[in-house]
């Protein structure tokens, strides 16, 4: 179903206009909630090829409906509840921030299933709220590992957006694999404050540049930095989306979430009645981290090395945190050949040794 076609129906019923009978089984309704526009082409654009890898693979068994650009507070709060008075039977919200909205209004409906993206459970947390994320990490491996070979000026941006472990994991992850490649790479993080705000973002993209960077890496949703980077003749990495438009340059690689396996099985699991509460956390071995083609301006050598890296933590050989790693104060994290475990990445808010400045609270 269309998004305006289910929107028009929630208002009939809020109404109270009669509707015309269906004569079969109802489909099962699934409703998406998206922090940014689905044309953002980074973090929402996947989330919402998630939602239409449901559509193709159960058809006339499932409708969607979308809401996009929602604040992370009380709206939230109203735009799902509004799903679920529209028939909704399952919910995702697909932003960290919408982690108490989802679980105050799944505690007023037990019989709907929520599915939280990048979120957490805790003692208190609904039985009938999930969470999911990605292994982010393992894919800034890799482009921390292709940006420390392309740098000349051995200085790399990167754009955050909030302070939060996931993201804190990402510079971590990037900064570690360049400077195994480029002992002298320094990196210099500008907090944006946002998912996506294409001035914010080209602004500090500008603003690495103005500090020497010539390699610039994001954890931001939209493609104003790769139009900053494209004018200066810098190089980038697609975020959350290929951005293969971007390509043969500024973008020379990225780092791809995928969702659609993962929102096809736990829809399936919900419509027979299998869905239970999990916390899923998938990378590279899964599917639900992708690395995009890496184009010619990457010299052969370093693709290939870049290759085996990514194969490596495909195949499990080879954890992107693993010791010697010390935090940034100089003090032992990691004893050489010990990795870190999933607890402690998960609520990881400490910079490594080598990287400068500090983590705003």
């Amino acid at each position: 179903m269309t998004k305006f076609t289910k929107l028009l129906a929630t208002a009939a019923v809020a109404v109270g206009l009669a509707l015309p009978a269906v004569a079969q089984e109802d489909p099962f309704q699934i409703g998406y909630v998206y922090v940014g526009p689905v044309g953002d082409y980074g973090w929402t654009w996947t989330h919402d090829q998630g939602r239409q890898a449901v559509e193709a693979a159960y058809g006339d068994r499932v409708e969607t409906v979308y809401a996009e650009n929602v604040p992370e507070g009380a709206d939230a709060e109203r735009v799902m509840t509004q799903m679920i008075l529209g028939g909704a039977d399952m919910i995702l919200t697909t932003s960290f921030g919408y982690r108490e909205a989802t679980e105050n209004v799944a505690r007023q409906f037990p019989d709907v299933h929520f599915e939280h993206a990048t979120g957490y459970l805790d003692d208190n947390s609904p039985s009938n709220v999930a969470v999911y994320s990605a292994r982010f990490y393992e894919g800034r491996a890799v482009m921390g590992h292709i940006a420390g070979h392309m740098t000349e000026s051995n200085i790399v941006g990167y754009i955050a957006s909030y302070p939060i472990p996931e993201v804190i994991r990402g510079i971590n992850s990037a900064f570690i694999h360049a400077r195994q490649v480029n002992p002298d790479v320094e990196f210099r993080v500008v907090w944006a404050y946002t998912w996506f705000d294409p001035a914010v973002e080209a602004d500090a993209a500008q603003a690495l540049l103005d500090a020497g960077a010539d390699v610039i890496l994001q954890h931001t949703d939209s493609t104003a930095p790769m139009t900053v980077l494209a004018a200066a003749g810098a190089y980038g990495f697609g975020q959350a989306s290929d951005m293969i438009q971007f390509a043969p340059a500024p973008r020379i690689s990225s780092i791809m979430d995928q969702w659609g396996d993962y929102y096809v099985r736990r829809v399936g699991e919900a419509m027979d009645g299998t869905w239970a509460q999990s916390n899923t956390w998938e990378g590279i071995a899964d599917g639900m981290v992708g690395i995009g083609e890496m184009t010619d301006a990457i010299p052969a050598e370093v693709r290939a090395s870049a290759t085996a890296l990514r194969d490596a933590i495909a195949a499990g050989t080879y954890q992107p945190f693993t010791g010697p790693i010390n935090r940034q104060d100089g003090s032992v994290w990691l004893a050489a050949g010990e990795t870190a475990d999933d607890l402690t990445l998960a609520t990881l808010r400490f910079y490594v040794e080598g990287l400068t400045g500090d983590i705003p609270n």
